[in-house]
C-alpha cells in the first residue's frame, strides 16, 4: 500500500521503548532528527515523526500483538500530513460557489496528491529500509518463514 509500510517484529514496543531504541540506532546525520508527537491538533495518538516534505512527514509507531487488528507485532511507517499539509487540504474543501476558484483548488490538491506519491513516498520507502535494517541488526525484526 502506498504510505504505509508494515515491518513484522519478534518482540512487542511500546511507543517510548521504539522510540529509545531509534535514539541509541538512528544516525541522526544522516537519517535525520525525530520527535514524539502529534501530527496535528486533531491527531487521537502520539508518534514517532521524521520529516519528509513540507507537507508530509512519517510517522513511525508499534503495534502490539493481540486483538482483531494486529496479530503479530509490528512497527508501522506511514505518510501523514504536516500541520500546515493538514490546513491545506481542509481549506480545499470549503466550497466556494466560483468554478475558477474550484479549478484551483483542484490543481492544488492534485499537486498535494503528487507530493504525497513522489517524494513523500520516496522519503517513506527510505526510512523504512533504514529501520527494517537496524531491527534487523538488534534482532528484532522477525525472520519471514
Amino acid at each position: 500500500m502506498i504510505g504505509r509500510q508494515v515491518l513484522l517484529v519478534n518482540r512487542p514496543f511500546t511507543l517510548e521503548e521504539l522510540y529509545d531504541f531509534m535514539k541509541e540506532n538512528w544516525n541522526a546525520e544522516e537519517a535525520g532528527e525525530f520527535v514524539i508527537g502529534r501530527p496535528t491538533a486533531a491527531s487521537i495518538e502520539e508518534y514517532i515523526l521524521l520529516p519528509a516534505t513540507a507537507r508530509f512527514m512519517t510517522i513511525v509507531y508499534p503495534r502490539t500483538a493481540g486483538g482483531l487488528f494486529s496479530k503479530e507485532n509490528k512497527v508501522i511507517l506511514a505518510t501523514a500530513d504536516t500541520p500546515s499539509g493538514a490546513f491545506e487540504g481542509l481549506a480545499q474543501t470549503i466550497p466556494t460557489g466560483n468554478i475558477f476558484v474550484g479549478i484551483a483548488q483542484m490543481t492544488s490538491l492534485s499537486s498535494s496528491e503528487k507530493e504525497r506519491r513522489g517524494p513523500a513516498e520516496d522519503v517513506l520507502q527510505r526510512y523504512t529500509a533504514y529501520m527494517k535494517e537496524l531491527l534487523a541488526k538488534a534482532g528484532y525484526l522477525k525472520l519471514e518463514k
